[in-house]
């Protein structure tokens, strides 16, 4: 059996070639914040938000996350469509009143009469247009661009690029459109009762796949799409003037009544509602700019802006119950790129390994140290207390460096004035015989006497040794805490215990 593999460029997300995570690191650190004042749980909530290791924290991602709200709510205005409907509308009548004018004929009078009768609101006067015999060409032209407009619109702001799958809408789209709506209710109400199936899924995709070119995996999926598509199209009615809220829900409507799903639609977000209650129904705020945004636009903007505000929300951790599991990672993908996705994961399998490793425990929702964590923060002040030895005075630690007391090493050298180590007889008398050269004899013939110089001394290197008595006083008066010393005061004596 032979397998493939293939090889391409590294395109962002968890480093293949990172080095395994230290989890002791993340234990230290959590071991000064304790030390410092903190719960156990209040550490590790800092330490998600700080980040370790060279991984940027849910602060650090929070803040490139607000960054792209700040440039999300400058895309545009949302009255973009209105204002293109009103446009279209004076170049319809104008048009007409230019055909009108020059006939003499009462009928001509009539229509120009029914013209300057219409309401002043654009919904009403689109609305009251409906039958009207256009004679110019032009203006009816004009006419039925505000219509394609409209519906093409309003589809769009229901079903996200409905508008570039379908194209100019026709009657087979709009038969086809209100089948969907009717057979996607039908699959709405049947998952609100807990009676939806994978395969009435499967069945819906294979009749209406046109309309839903992600093909959603499960009803839940395409549920949040089509809920949060929606609850973005009714944020942005809210965040409208009471008249641009009038006008345009007025085109909605008859551009729904036009088609005929006027039913199907408030049935479909009926059952949302139902389903997606946890949705910002009631949100308001919304894009501002130059540049007008058509309704399909400007609810894509702001069904953005609502993902980019709940996963600031996810990110902040400050509700009850918060976890890094609420974090979406889809949504944080594709607002800061994968990177930052690994980075959350990395956090998350981390709070889980001090867990799994026996850092840390969790009773009854509390999160504790376990007695080997405590030991580590013991050993690690010791560490640190060692990190800072000095010789050069009393109350120091052992250290590596020759003495005058101590243990012999088993190393000689020269005698130095002032030297305070032992004398090294044996390598003292060996220096002088040396020197003198062997094999020297009185004039008798007696070994001559060996004669001891200032440089045949030699001495022996013993170990420095440095000796401390240590009392421990904690001052336990709020001094201590407003000076930053009780941290420095718990360190040592968790070091001496």
């Amino acid at each position: 059996m032979t397998h493939a593999y293939r090889y391409g460029q590294w395109r962002g997300g968890a480093d293949p070639l990172a080095e395994p995570y230290d989890v002791a690191a993340a234990v230290d650190a959590l071991g000064d914040a304790v030390l410092s004042g903190q719960g156990p749980t209040d550490a590790l909530r800092e330490l998600m938000r700080g980040g370790t290791q060279g991984m940027r924290g849910l602060d650090e991602l929070r803040r490139g996350v607000r960054q792209k709200l700040r440039s999300a709510r400058k895309r545009g205005r949302m009255d973009g469509t209105l204002e293109q409907v009103r446009e279209l509308l004076d170049r319809a009548l104008g048009a007409e009143r230019r055909e009108l004018f020059p006939d003499p004929d009462d009928a001509a009078r009539l229509a120009e009469a029914q013209l300057d009768s219409l309401p002043e609101d654009t919904a009403g006067a689109v609305q009251g247009l409906r039958d009207y015999p256009w004679r110019s060409d032009e203006a009816q032209q004009t006419y039925d661009e505000i219509r394609e407009l409209l519906r093409s619109e309003v589809l769009d702001s229901s079903f996200r690029d409905m508008k570039e799958a379908l194209g100019q809408v026709t009657a087979e789209d709009v038969a086809a459109m209100r089948q969907m709506m009717s057979d996607l209710g039908d699959l709405i109400e049947a998952h609100n009762r807990g009676e939806d199936t994978e395969q009435q899924l499967a069945e819906f995709l294979d009749q209406h796949g046109q309309f839903f070119p992600d093909r959603p995996e499960t009803v839940e999926d395409l549920i949040d799409s089509l809920a949060r598509r929606q609850a973005a199209q009714q944020r942005l009615m809210n965040s409208l003037t009471e008249q641009q809220r009038q006008e345009l829900g007025g085109l909605m409507s008859g551009a729904l009544d036009d088609m005929g799903l006027a039913a199907e639609m408030a049935r479909m977000q009926r059952l949302l509602q139902e389903a997606r209650p946890d949705l910002p129904w009631d949100a308001r705020g919304g894009t501002e700019g130059n540049r007008p945004m058509g309704l399909g636009d400007a609810t894509t903007a702001l069904e953005q802006l609502a993902d980019l505000e709940a996963l600031s929300a996810q990110l902040e951790q400050d509700y009850p119950g918060a976890s890094l599991d609420d974090v979406d990672q889809e949504l944080l993908a594709e607002a800061l790129g994968r990177d930052a996705a690994a980075e959350v994961e990395a956090l998350r399998r981390l709070e889980q390994e001090l867990e799994r490793q026996g850092w840390l425990q969790r009773e009854r929702g509390t999160l504790s140290l376990t007695p080997k964590a405590v030991r580590r923060l013991g050993a690690t002040a010791l560490r640190r207390v060692f990190a800072q030895l000095s010789s050069t005075g009393r109350g120091g630690h052992d250290v590596r460096d020759a003495g005058a007391a101590g243990e012999i090493t088993g190393s000689t050298r020269e005698w130095r004035f002032g030297d305070e180590q032992p004398l090294d007889v044996v390598g003292t008398v060996r220096n002088a015989v040396l020197r003198g050269g062997p094999g020297r004899v009185t004039l008798h013939g007696r070994p001559a006497a060996v004669r001891l110089h200032v440089d045949d001394f030699a001495v022996a290197e013993t170990e420095r040794r440095t000796s401390a008595a240590v009392a421990l006083l904690v001052d336990l008066s709020y001094s201590m805490a407003l000076r930053g010393t009780w941290g420095a005061a718990k360190s040592t004596a968790m070091a001496l215990h």
